[in-house]
């Protein structure tokens, strides 16, 4: 029996997450995650892939407000701001998209930490990010993540992975929304429609990996070798759109998830890589 082993959430984009023991799985992700991240003077969203000491930066999430830690900065709380922000427009990839600002002591904080200007950012629950229209249906949108709403991965194709490594990576690198244990090695590359706990999820697309993937997780060091992205390419796992580790998905139904929740698959297709 496949079961759910692992779910996380990211309150900030491309900043630590933590796993949680259950979770809302809502139309644009799990709840809470992703609806917060750092942006420049001109509103470009920042991550990992330019500024890896991002990964420096942990963060908790209450419910009106999250906490950041800093290994030398030490701690700064920023509010959920209310209705009566600042608004401004801010970017991610080609979206443009109105946020919330109004946590200047929390900008003062992530820019000295950072060594660099930056603003912290909030999606407000009425701004919605529409997916990609290549990838989904009129109405469904998406928090401040990549392109969708959750990231599926299995235990199994991480092991099948870690064998032809020289030194194993963690599920970490992959930053997942939902881990898989019980499938057979890349076996998610075939679902089209799984069932966990109370949503239906469908698979999408599988996950272009970026250079984040080859950063150490907790201090964003870059592994040796380009790893775990040339043995992925040289393994199989790659098209046109680049390595592929993981499978993108979108909420058809929402519910509540829970680790331990048996995972169903309601419909399978040919390979998707």
């Amino acid at each position: 029996m496949m079961q759910l082993s692992g779910l996380f959430r990211y309150p900030v984009k491309s900043v630590r997450g933590h796993s949680l023991a259950g979770a809302m799985v809502e139309q644009r992700g799990i709840a809470g995650d992703r609806r917060w991240m750092l942006i420049d003077a001109n509103g470009r969203f920042l991550t990992r892939r330019q500024f890896p000491d991002m990964a420096l930066l942990d963060v908790t999430a209450g419910d009106d407000h999250i906490v950041f830690d800093h290994p030398r900065r030490g701690r700064c709380e920023a509010a959920i701001p209310g209705g009566d922000a600042e608004t401004t427009t801010a970017s991610v990839w080609r979206d443009t998209l109105l946020v919330q600002l109004g946590n200047p002591a929390a900008n003062a904080f992530l820019t000295a930490a950072l060594g660099r200007p930056v603003r912290l950012a909030y999606q407000p629950d009425d701004s919605l990010r529409p997916i990609d229209p290549a990838w989904s249906r009129p109405g469904e949108h998406v928090s401040l993540a990549d392109g969708f709403p959750l990231l599926v991965t299995t235990e199994a194709s991480l092991a099948a992975l870690n064998e032809r490594l020289a030194t194993p990576v963690t599920m970490a690198h992959f930053r997942p929304s939902i881990v898989i244990a019980g499938a057979e090695p890349w076996a998610e590359d075939r679902w089209r429609h799984i069932r966990i706990g109370g949503a239906i999820l469908r698979i999408a697309k599988p996950c272009s990996r970026c250079i984040i993937v080859t950063q150490q997780p907790l201090t964003g060091e870059r592994l040796d070798g380009n790893e775990p992205l040339t043995t992925l390419r040289a393994m199989g796992h790659a098209g046109t759109g680049g390595v592929m580790f993981g499978q993108n998905a979108i909420p058809d139904r929402t519910g509540v998830i829970r680790v331990g929740d048996e995972v169903e698959v309601l419909e399978e297709g040919a390979g998707n890589v």
